[in-house]
């Protein structure tokens, strides 16, 4: 099981590829995955990214977390994505982890799976986040939900991500290797 950063074409880049570099500085082999049928997808400022498997050649049982970047329309393109939303209700119906940046969390917002938690995304998409408090911080991370506000706190996410699969200590670790400290 591994986490996996679903990419669909219109992704914001640090949104996913920081986090990614964060996980596998941590030792976490995070994948990532084209929601099309096509492993190149293009980000939101036209730079194209090999995704290490395609939707069709995975199977949720091998997904460990759900991390979906924001950008437009990369959001929106996650959001019409069915084989994604079947993945996501299973894994909410599980109680399993989920994150999502930028404008990225109206997704799980759109499905009423934020109500009564606080939540955070990118201005303005806060209109999606049915039902929840949105508290506008760089991160939240409330049960089993890893939301970050936008390309500023791409970083903070993929600690945060990182801090829940493999503990604080090696968050910590990468973090002042990074600088971050």
């Amino acid at each position: 099981m591994k986490p996996m950063i679903f990419l669909a074409e219109g992704f914001e880049e640090s949104e996913a590829l920081l986090p990614l570099d964060i996980l596998r500085r941590g030792g976490v082999d995070a994948i990532t995955v084209s929601v099309s049928s096509d492993k190149i997808v293009k980000s939101s400022h036209g730079v194209q990214v090999v995704a290490d498997a395609v939707m069709n050649e995975i199977s949720a049982a091998d997904v460990r977390m759900i991390i979906l970047p924001g950008g437009l329309p990369g959001a929106t393109n996650l959001d019409a994505c069915e084989a994604l939303d079947r993945m996501i209700m299973d894994f909410a119906a599980a109680g399993k982890p989920m994150a999502a940046i930028c404008a990225a969390p109206m997704v799980y917002g759109k499905r009423g799976l934020l109500k009564g938690k606080k939540a955070t995304c990118y201005p303005g998409f806060d209109k999606y986040l049915d039902g929840a408090e949105y508290t506008g911080n760089l991160v939240e991370c409330v049960d089993n939900f890893i939301l970050g506000k936008g390309p500023a706190a791409a970083a903070e996410f993929g600690f945060a991500i990182l801090e829940s699969l493999v503990g604080r200590e090696k968050a910590d670790e990468v973090r002042k290797g990074m600088l971050y400290a």
